[in-house]
């Protein structure tokens, strides 16, 4: 599927704030629409692809966008650090780690038909690697097991939050939410099904079911609404996913193998004094080194996958498309909460 003739255009002509904004929107446009809970499969399914025409522009006419991310994309830490900082109490942050735009519909659905005002919805950057403890980093933890038990009081970013950091049920997270006015809880799923769902075939038609129904569940939305009491809420992630079980196979056994060198079967590595000397001559590039706020590294650019010892994984992150590094930022409240 082909970029929409508009939003090339205005690719063509943007600075690189502009193109960025563009196309979290674009992304955003596409991911966020609601969806029959029997069709979150193939529909799930079906919005990824359409999305791989901005991913294939960014890793081709515009892979050099991915040397401004950090200086125009609003990330998620800084924007979190500045919303915390404009309300003076009653404020509580969830981050869904590895939650996706493709989970976007289920919460604003849960939203509307549970009577909740959503004061902003929209995309927000993740760091870079886009993953978990660069984000725990941009917050001012060094790791999300930090946050556990309450051990980020006093530290990090958001000042005054009791905090936590659990794969709990829902319904044990609500018995563990104190009457502290500021809550930092940071839940581990959906990434540990990342990895479950990841070593074989189904993993996004797999997890989109289970987004469907873990989201739409009253033991989510009483989490919710414990959280809404006397406090607004944020809803986010820390970074999303790519579904790389429907990327194609690098078919050129010269940068297959090189692929395999470089990232194994990650989507990204710590750039080495042989990465460096050994840097592929492909135009566009198959990877790019980029020194970010939290690693010299080598990252995988678009959608590709290799041949890898153990297979390559279905459901990863940590590498440069879309909807691994736009991640929703959601603000809730209900009347009577806050």
């Amino acid at each position: 599927m082909a970029l929409p003739l508009p939003l090339l255009r205005q690719l063509q002509a943007a600075s690189a704030r502009e193109a960025w904004a563009s196309l979290f929107e674009h992304a955003w446009n596409t991911c966020s629409p609601g969806i029959a809970q029997e069709k979150a499969s193939s529909e799930v399914s079906r919005r990824d692809a359409e999305l791989g025409a901005a991913d294939l522009f960014l890793a081709t006419a515009g892979w050099d966008l991915w040397s401004s991310y950090e200086t125009v994309v609003p990330r998620t830490a800084d924007e979190l650090v500045a919303w915390w900082s404009a309300r003076s109490a009653g404020r509580a942050v969830v981050v869904l780690d590895a939650l996706s735009l493709r989970e976007v519909p289920w919460l604003l659905r849960g939203a509307t038909e549970r009577g909740y005002t959503v004061h902003q919805a929209r995309a927000t950057g993740a760091e870079l690697p886009a993953d978990t403890t660069p984000f725990a980093e941009a917050l001012g933890f060094s790791s999300r097991s930090v946050l556990q038990n309450n051990g980020g009081a006093g530290k990090g970013r958001l000042a005054g939050a009791t905090t936590d950091s659990t794969d709990l049920p829902w319904e044990d997270c609500s018995a563990q939410v104190n009457a502290s006015q500021d809550w930092l809880l940071w839940h581990h799923w959906p990434d540990g099904r990342l990895h479950d769902l990841g070593a074989h075939g189904h993993g996004l038609a797999e997890l989109a079911k289970e987004a469907a129904d873990k989201l739409t569940s009253d033991a989510f939305w009483g989490l919710v609404q414990t959280l809404t009491t006397g406090r607004r809420l944020v809803i986010t992630a820390d970074h999303g996913y790519a579904a790389s079980g429907h990327f194609p196979d690098t078919a050129d056994h010269a940068q297959s193998q090189y692929l395999k060198d470089r990232l194994k079967s990650g989507r990204w590595s710590p750039q080495t004094a042989t990465d460096a000397a050994g840097a592929g001559t492909w135009v566009p590039p198959l990877d790019l080194h980029l020194k970010t706020a939290h690693a010299d590294a080598t990252f995988a650019l678009g959608r590709r996958k290799w041949k890898s010892q153990g297979g390559y994984p279905t459901l990863t992150h940590g590498g440069l498309s879309l909807l691994e590094v736009a991640v929703p930022f959601i603000e809730l409240s209900r009347p009577g909460g806050a």
